[in-house]
């Protein structure tokens, strides 16, 4: 069986892109295409078909099927477990489907998969006053990112971006494109929400909702010796909940050299408002930290705007690294918490890893979608180095930061989740049958390759319990 290359064909189907198969020239540099994580996987696909056009996924589809290979799904590359790198797979590379419109009578914008909800859709729809709830990396790709829920600007205000999610463009197992809404479709509507490298389709088109552009933007940063991490982070635990919902809230653990050559605790409130006054007022709570005399940096409403604070998302995730990466919801008294992160806080393996806290809280009620399991606090360390042979010591570090937080975990996000590595809870109980019984009807020859999770599946459960 020949290759069909740059639009020529192959038993029939045509492409208007590129089809390469396993062993031929080129093959490995799109195998791992894309792909940030450069602790790169072993596994190898049949083939990879770089998608030019709507029509390629579909007759990729197709012929997948006719061939007994399994599809994956890549659309910006972004997942630390490399889930669309799968061994005897078709890989459906999605990078060279770049469709962004906006419709200024709706409100609605729509995106290819592989957009970069950051460096090009955020700045495309500025343009026009409007915003989407991406995600905080400006490199990452809508496509998982929405699949897996969405964590993206001011989630505990705003909600998850899956929220926002008006329709999809998908491509079945059965290679037929279909629309996906709220009343057509619904169960792959229902099911791209929040099921990520479990969804049974290849989404070729995102429908968005959008929201005015902030008007202004202002931030409080307090810097602080771990020697505090106790006391601030008790304050924080008890006090989030009651600051404004307009506010994005994380705490970090991070090494920044202009504040510190060690690594420091930083809590930082990020105000999305229309006005300077409300700001001020949105970040008065942190003016509270009784640790605050002690700062050793600290900025209050000071103006910012999305543009720095992705710069920052950049500098703090930047590409050529080797990666791991693993998180928590966490649920308990300030007592039970704090003393369970500590480890994932105050020990970190070297000064280019971090660790994030993040508010959810008040929590929201979800709407009837796949995703279905967040706690008040999210938990996530990334750890990322460049030698090889640091990976062991690397993996240990996470593995004991994770386990400390097992008495206080609730279950996992996936977008930050290696499930053959570490198996957490990730839907509720309710949602994960649903969405086996959607498989079982949409997919039931199991084309699409689902969760990389070892021999056994994905559990869809606490390892522990």
């Amino acid at each position: 069986m020949s290759a069909a290359v740059d639009g020529h064909s192959i038993d029939g189907h045509s492409f208007d892109g590129e089809l390469l198969l396993r062993g031929e020239p080129g093959f490995e540099a799109a195998r791992i295409d894309r792909i940030f994580n450069r602790r790169l996987s072993a596994r190898t696909p049949a083939a990879v078909l770089r998608a030019a056009s709507e029509q390629d996924v579909v007759n990729g589809v197709r012929l997948a099927r006719e061939h007994g290979w399994k599809v994956a799904v890549r659309s910006g590359g972004h997942s630390w477990a490399q889930w669309s790198v799968r061994d005897d797979a078709l890989v459906i590379d999605l990078g060279g489907l770049k469709e962004i419109a906006y419709d200024e009578a709706t409100g609605i914008v729509t995106a290819s998969p592989a957009v970069k909800g950051g460096s090009e859709l955020g700045p495309y729809l500025a343009e026009r006053g409007r915003f989407f709830v991406g995600g905080h990396c400006p490199t990452v790709g809508i496509g998982g990112f929405l699949l897996q829920g969405g964590q993206g600007w001011n989630a505990r205000g705003w909600g998850w971006a899956a929220e926002y999610v008006e329709a999809i463009d998908v491509v079945t197992a059965s290679g037929e494109l279909v629309r996906a809404d709220a009343t057509q479709n619904t169960d792959l509507y229902w099911a791209a929400r929040g099921s990520g490298p479990g969804f049974f389709g290849v989404v070729t088109r995102f429908h968005l909702r959008t929201r005015p552009h902030p008007g202004h933007l202002a931030h409080t940063v307090q810097a602080f010796a771990l020697e505090d991490f106790d006391e601030v982070m008790t304050w924080l635990h008890e006090t989030h909940a009651t600051i404004a919902d307009t506010v994005e809230i994380v705490a970090l653990t991070m090494t920044d050299p202009l504040i510190s050559a060690t690594p420091v605790l930083l809590v930082t409130g990020v105000a999305m408002v229309d006005a300077e006054a409300q700001a001020d007022a949105a970040l008065a709570p942190f003016r509270d930290n009784p640790a605050l005399d002690r700062a050793l940096l600290s900025v209050d409403a000071q103006p910012t705007t999305f543009e720095a604070e992705r710069a920052q998302q950049v500098r703090a995730n930047p590409e050529g690294h080797r990666w791991v990466v693993d998180n928590a919801w966490l649920s308990g008294t300030a007592e039970e918490v704090v003393p369970a992160m500590r480890r994932a806080y105050t020990t970190l393996p070297n000064e280019k890893a971090f660790t994030i806290w993040f508010s959810m809280a008040p929590l929201r009620e979800l709407p009837d979608m796949a995703f279905s399991v967040q706690s008040e606090i999210y938990l996530a360390s990334y750890v990322l180095w460049e030698d090889p042979a640091e990976d062991d010591q690397h993996r240990a570090w996470l593995d004991r930061a994770m386990a400390d937080l097992e008495p206080v975990t609730v279950g996992q996000y996936l977008g930050d989740s290696d499930l053959s590595h570490r198996q957490l809870r990730f839907l509720s109980d309710e949602s994960w049958e649903r969405l086996g019984r959607i498989r079982a009807e949409r997919d039931p020859d199991g084309l699409f390759v689902g969760y990389l999770a070892g021999p056994e599946g994905a559990a869809n459960a606490n390892h522990w319990a």
